[in-house]
Order: C-alpha cells, then sequence, then structure tokens
C-alpha cells in the first residue's frame, strides 16, 4: 500500500514533477538543526541519565565516524533504483560507535548520519517514510551497543546493529514503497527481499573482511580501548 505523500510544510519541502518531495533550503538547515540536537540530547542523556560523562574526546570519535561513514557511503558498489545501495563499508563506522560507546550514544550517532545522507541526496514521498527511511533506519546501527561487553561482541553487535536498519527499512518499502513491488509479489514480501539484498550484501561483505582481516579485528579493539 502506498500512502499519499503531504508535505508538512511548504517552506521545508516542495514538491516535484515525479511524486516525491525536494528540501528547500529552510529544510536544509532544518536538518543541520535536528542533527546538533540530536549530539546534544545524545550527550545530556548519557550525561545524566545514565550518569556517565560524554567527553569531548568520544564527541570526536562519533563525528569522525560520521565522517567516514558518509564517505564511504559515496563509494557505492551498486545503487538500486529505488532508495539502498551495497556501499565500502559505510555501516561498519557507525556500528563500531555503539561497540565502543554502548547503544545509547550509537543510536543517536546512527540517527545524525542518517538526516546526514537525508541532506545529501533526499527521497521524500512522505514524513513518517522520511522518519523511518534515515534516523531509524541509521539509528538502528546503533543496536550494536547491546552487545559492546559480550564475547564476539563485534560480529554480534555488526548483526544487530543491520538487522536495525534491515526492521525500519522494510517496514518503509512495505508501507510506502509496495507499488513498486514486482509482478507477482506483495509488498510485504518484495521489501523484505528488497531489503535484504543490499543490505544483507553488504553486512555479509563486512563480515567476512572483520572475519579474514585480524589485523583489522585487532586495530579496532585496539582504537576501542583508547576510545573509552
Amino acid at each position: 500500500m502506498l500512502l499519499k505523500p503531504f508535505v508538512l510544510a511548504n517552506i521545508f519541502f516542495t514538491p516535484n514533477d515525479d511524486g516525491t518531495f525536494a528540501m528547500t533550503g529552510a529544510g536544509t538547515a532544518l536538518m543541520w538543526g535536528i542533527i546538533a540536537a540530536l549530539l546534544l540530547v545524545g550527550a545530556f542523556i548519557v550525561s545524566h541519565a545514565m550518569s556517565v560523562k560524554l567527553q569531548t574526546k568520544q564527541l570526536a570519535f562519533c563525528a569522525m565516524a560520521v565522517a567516514l561513514a558518509t564517505v564511504t557511503s559515496m563509494i557505492k558498489l551498486f545503487d538500486f533504483p529505488t532508495g539502498g545501495s551495497i556501499t565500502l563499508f559505510s555501516m561498519l563506522f557507525i556500528v563500531l560507535i555503539g561497540y565502543w560507546y554502548g547503544p545509547v550514544i550509537g543510536i543517536f550517532t546512527g540517527m545524525a548520519f542518517g538526516i546526514l545522507q537525508l541532506i545529501m541526496g533526499p527521497y521524500i514521498l512522505h514524513p513518517m517514510q522520511v522518519l523511518l527511511d534515515y534516523p531509524l533506519a541509521f539509528g538502528g546501527l546503533g543496536f550494536s551497543g547491546f552487545f559492546r561487553n559480550s564475547k564476539y561482541g563485534l560480529y554480534k553487535g555488526y548483526i544487530a546493529g543491520a538487522a536495525g536498519r534491515y526492521i525500519f527499512s522494510f517496514l518503509s518499502g512495505w508501507i510506502f514503497f509496495g507499488s513498486y513491488a514486482w509482478k507477482g509479489w506483495n509488498p510485504a514480501a518484495y521489501s523484505l527481499v528488497y531489503n535484504l539484498i543490499y543490505i544483507g550484501a553488504e553486512s555479509v561483505m563486512t563480515l567476512l573482511v572483520l572475519r579474514f582481516v585480524p589485523a583489522l579485528r585487532k586495530a579496532i579493539d585496539y582504537i576501542k580501548e583508547s576510545a573509552e
């Protein structure tokens, strides 16, 4: 089922001829403001509710992870016409923030990265689709933090983060992109497979590299110790 698109406010979004929406200058400024707010809220929650001080070093690592994820997200091995792409390990950098600092910082960093992705290459059909595809889907990468102290936590965390992104992307595809379903496929089945193709492919590729390049794993664990 494809819900009828609408715009929250014309000042932030303008309609395109193809039924999608583009952000105005005010919309872009709003998104940057939301990124800053997410980082500040994340810092507040961590430092007050969890009694942990978010250090300048941690903020620097989060910003660096977002920057590296953004750069590698532009190196696309395959780009799908209705959204989603197989990139050069871009999800890993956000997953690592959760792995190093826990789920709260990981989720907020992922949400900030998602909004940055929205600014750089928006595909807007509906405000709820934007929420699912960008801040929530990429915020799901921070689920890696739930396994930060677990045995084989890096592997488990990556799988959890990729699954978190997949869940929200699946919901978006099912609800908003059903009209793109392949012939003979219902929207739910189409979304399950479509999103699994690109998220699963990048996940398998990344996990194989982590498994068979021990030096990379050691470097990640070393950075985790120095980043805390």
